[in-house]
């Protein structure tokens, strides 16, 4: 199944997919089922560059990667950055190489909300 709060990979061609609904069958690529990315907490090894920290001024939300910035070099860098309200992905800003990792969104509730992003090289890291 196919759920629109996860995040899912294919091993072959590295090609991450967001799905804006749900589906009773498995996403594919060809023949291939996408894989479902877990989220890495903020207990884990590596947690300095890679969880999300938000701020929140009003309805302004500042998601930074990391208390320390994660590198943003060609081939080690944040693809994107995610706000979730529960289980749904209300915002969404792709970063490249050689910005800051941060990313700005303006929300009407910033009640509830929890930030993730991907790193293409160390997975899905969340907020909490």
């Amino acid at each position: 199944m196919v759920n629109s709060s996860k995040i899912y990979k294919s091993r072959s061609t590295g090609l991450i997919v967001s799905p804006i609904g749900n589906a009773e069958e498995m996403l594919k690529l060809g023949s291939e089922d996408l894989q479902e990315l877990p989220e890495m907490s903020p207990e884990l090894e590596g947690k300095e560059k890679h969880v999300p920290l938000v701020e929140i001024e009003g309805n302004k939300i500042t998601v930074t990667v990391g208390s320390v910035h994660h590198p943003m070099d060609d081939d080690h860098f944040i693809e994107f950055v995610q706000l979730l309200k529960g289980d749904k992905v209300i915002a969404e800003r792709r970063l490249y190489p050689s910005e800051k990792p941060v990313a700005v969104f303006y929300v009407e509730d910033a009640e509830g909300i929890r930030a993730r992003e991907f790193c293409n090289k160390h997975g899905l890291w969340s907020s909490n």
